[in-house]
């Protein structure tokens, strides 16, 4: 009898079928076209490397999401690749260390992580991004969330809002104008991280009120922040900001929770987040920060486009298949397929076209519909 369940996959992963592959290799395709014609360049890491490498470079930032193995050839330790930024960093740093800055790349490809959480079970993703290396300036921050944003609606996403936030804020206000030591700033931050006003009064953080109402629709909160501050040291940040949404004003919806941290544990002053309507979840992030290994700052994005395959799938075409009779001319056939057209060969007479999903058939060196 046949174990009804050898041929099921692990927990977090899946397959692609046709329509589902059509739409993720067309988006990617578009993703990519995007950033090269902004004169972004393709580069693609391995799958796998060393664990120590990559881990130093992570900064202890996500390594807990590396599936390990032993490495016959040389007995130490690799790792599947659980994020592809801090790999095009390593090629930065080394292979294109002397390449001139401002470095631009761009890359794409499947990330793992040894598990899924409740909210995120796929423990398989498509990454998708690009990296602006050498400046992280309020430039550089506009040109990279335009290219996102560039990026998604290549790819046939609507409704597009991006959420920034400011990494560093809670830093930057302890150190000046609302002073907090080392312990009371991680309660603070903990506090502010669940918007818990209470909590956030017991933590010693009252001062800090204001962040949680600091939030929403991005001209308002950006006016609230700044209220916030009487000393001037957010200035530079919020004109940034500002800065940074007049670039896109018109194309995405803009919001600020200035003190959000999840998933930007190695982000400098600045960080966004983008979403779609009809897209479950986040579809990427990015921002400012400092490669992992060095001093050297930079700004990028990654996108993971996984629940947008999911959300536009049920449309995707596959386009029309042109059904090829026995001895049909091959000639014609090259050359119909040189305009476009994806043709599926009989290989005996029992092959029938309607039954393989062809719309046409090869009649001497026409197409012909069904």
């Amino acid at each position: 009898m046949t174990d009804p369940t050898q041929d099921l996959l692990p927990e977090g992963l899946e397959d692609r079928l046709p329509q589902s592959a059509a739409a993720a290799t067309r988006i990617e395709r578009a993703m990519l076209g995007v950033m090269g014609a902004h004169g972004y360049d393709r580069v693609r890491p391995p799958l796998v490397e060393f664990e120590q490498s990559m881990a130093r470079r992570m900064n202890g930032v996500m390594t807990r999401h590396m599936i390990r193995f032993v490495d016959p050839a040389s007995l130490r330790t690799l790792a599947l690749r659980s994020d592809m930024t801090v790999q095009v960093g390593r090629i930065a740093a080394t292979g294109l260390a002397d390449a001139p800055r401002p470095l631009r790349l761009c890359y794409a490809g499947q990330v793992a992580r040894i598990t899924g959480s409740k909210l995120e079970p796929r423990r398989e993703n498509l990454q998708i991004g690009a990296e602006l290396i050498g400046r992280d300036t309020v430039a550089a921050a506009g040109e990279i969330l335009e290219l996102a944003i560039a990026a998604l609606e290549a790819a046939g996403a609507k409704g597009i809002s991006v959420d920034f936030t400011l990494p560093d804020l809670v830093e930057t206000l302890a150190d000046g104008p609302l002073p907090l030591d080392a312990q009371a700033r991680e309660r603070v931050r903990r506090e502010l991280d669940t918007k818990d006003a209470g909590g956030l009064v017991e933590a010693g953080g009252a001062a800090y009120l204001p962040l949680i109402h600091a939030t929403g629709p991005f001209p308002e909160a950006a006016e609230k922040l700044a209220a916030l501050d009487s000393t001037g040291v957010l200035d530079t940040r919020i004109d940034g900001l500002r800065q940074i949404a007049e670039r896109v004003k018109g194309r995405a919806r803009l919001t600020l929770d200035p003190s959000e941290r999840h998933g930007f544990e190695y982000q400098s002053w600045f960080g966004f987040t983008l979403y779609a309507e009809g897209v479950r979840g986040e579809l990427g992030r990015g921002g400012t920060y400092c490669i992992g290994g060095s001093d050297e700052p930079a700004t990028g994005f990654s996108l993971y486009p996984e629940e947008l395959v999911e959300a536009v799938k049920a449309d995707e075409p596959l386009g029309d298949k042109l059904f090829l009779p026995l001895g049909h001319d091959r000639d014609a056939a090259a050359a119909l397929r040189g305009k476009g057209w994806r043709t599926v060969a009989a290989l005996d007479e029992g092959d029938d076209a309607r039954s393989l999903g062809c719309s046409h058939r090869l009649e001497g060196s026409e197409a012909t519909a069904l």
